[in-house]
């Protein structure tokens, strides 16, 4: 079980800009900021990752190294791009259904538009030296933390060196 404080799990997966995204590689300033997206077939996602994209200045003028990645295959991930006007954020494929598990997050059944299964949303923050400082999953793809409200607590968290929370196991 992933905790807060804890170090994040091992997390690897392939660009679509060509080779590989490793957790361990990232050197931030302040945190890496991992979205995990439903897949090409989620017009929420598809509003999210856009928002995002045009704002990722805002996110990387923060000290933050940003990545968005699905449980999607190659070929469905590369249409997400052109499909999504996607220009400037990095985004990953083919993230397995055990780190889903492994971070904590939801595993959906598709239907005859999705993959056999695809793994839910998520958003989690971690800390240059790999202890995960924020998590937040969804068991759909509804209810997710506002960007807005994601750049307020990174700017509140660096200011006042703010603890993780929700560490405790009980």
């Amino acid at each position: 079980m992933i905790l807060p404080r804890s170090q994040a799990p091992d997390l690897t997966f392939p660009l679509l800009e060509g080779g590989q995204w490793s957790l361990a590689a990232q050197t931030p300033d302040t945190f890496t900021m991992i979205l995990v997206y439903r897949g090409v077939h989620c017009s929420v996602c598809k509003a999210l990752l856009g928002n995002l994209d045009k704002r990722l200045d805002e996110f990387t003028s923060r000290g933050l190294s940003v990545v968005a990645v699905s449980t999607d295959d190659e070929a469905r991930a590369a249409r997400t791009p052109g499909a999504w006007g996607l220009d400037h954020l990095t985004l990953g494929y083919g993230l397995t259904l055990e780190d889903a598990r492994e971070w904590r997050l939801y595993v959906s059944t598709g239907n005859e538009k999705t993959p056999a299964q695809f793994s839910e949303p998520g958003l989690f923050l971690v800390r240059p030296e790999g202890e995960l400082f924020y998590a937040s999953t969804q068991n759909s793809p509804f209810g997710r933390p506002p960007l807005d409200e994601i750049l307020l607590a990174i700017d509140f968290a660096v200011e006042t060196d703010y603890p993780a929370r929700g560490d405790v196991r009980l």
